[in-house]
């Protein structure tokens, strides 16, 4: 029984508890006896345990892992509403110093932090107001959610503390590298600057006019 069940969850990114039942067609079979397997099937090896009640099939990792998206589409998983940015995105634009991060997104929910075999996914709250600035696109039938350059940006330096105080040059500070970013992007991230009405952005804006952007 448990060999078929087993090629029905390989072809899926996730599965939970109730879809194992479900799949098994018994139900008689109570919830404890299927958390027994689950906790062995983690033990051998055969399953990972993305987070409380969510797993994953060791075949299915083994089989995407190396790909592009793997830990976006695991990012999506752990919390669907929510958007990768802060120092993920930074990174692969090349702001941020070649260093490894946590992956790291946004969600109007709780500030959590989700560690597993497959890494640390971090997550931080901001306000509904401010959920915007990224785009859609779809990996093996999950959602997920990636900021743009400059929302990534944005986000970055809204949920870091800064009273405006010491070097005039805050890019040089915090070791950014803005001088490639587009018109685009700067027009974009003053919007968001804007939209925010944040004291400290418009003294973070104000700080990269005088400096990283000047033309």
């Amino acid at each position: 029984m448990y060999k078929d069940l087993f090629k029905l969850l390989d072809r899926i990114p996730y599965f939970t508890l109730e879809a194992v039942r479900q799949l098994i067609g018994d139900v008689a079979l109570s919830p404890a006896s299927i958390n027994t397997a689950l906790y062995r099937w983690v033990k051998q090896g055969r399953i990972i345990k993305l987070k409380k009640g969510m797993y994953m099939t060791r075949s299915f990792y083994e089989r995407y892992r190396a790909d592009e998206n793997f830990s976006a589409l695991v990012s999506a998983i752990l919390i669907p509403q929510s958007y990768l940015s802060l120092e993920f995105i930074l990174q692969k634009h090349g702001i941020l110093s070649d260093i490894t991060y946590p992956v790291t997104a946004i969600t109007f929910k709780q500030t959590r932090v989700f560690e597993n075999t497959i890494g640390t996914f971090s997550y931080r709250n901001i306000k509904s107001a401010l959920y915007t600035g990224f785009e859609i696109t779809n990996y093996l039938g999950i959602s997920i959610a990636r900021a743009s350059l400059a929302k990534a940006l944005f986000d970055y330096l809204y949920l870091r503390p800064w009273q405006g105080g010491g070097s005039d040059d805050l890019a040089d500070d915090l070791r950014l590298n803005l001088s490639g970013i587009s018109l685009q992007d700067r027009h974009d991230f003053e919007c968001f600057v804007e939209l925010s009405n944040s004291p400290k952005m418009k003294k973070v804006l104000q700080s990269f006019r005088r400096n990283a952007w000047q033309l």
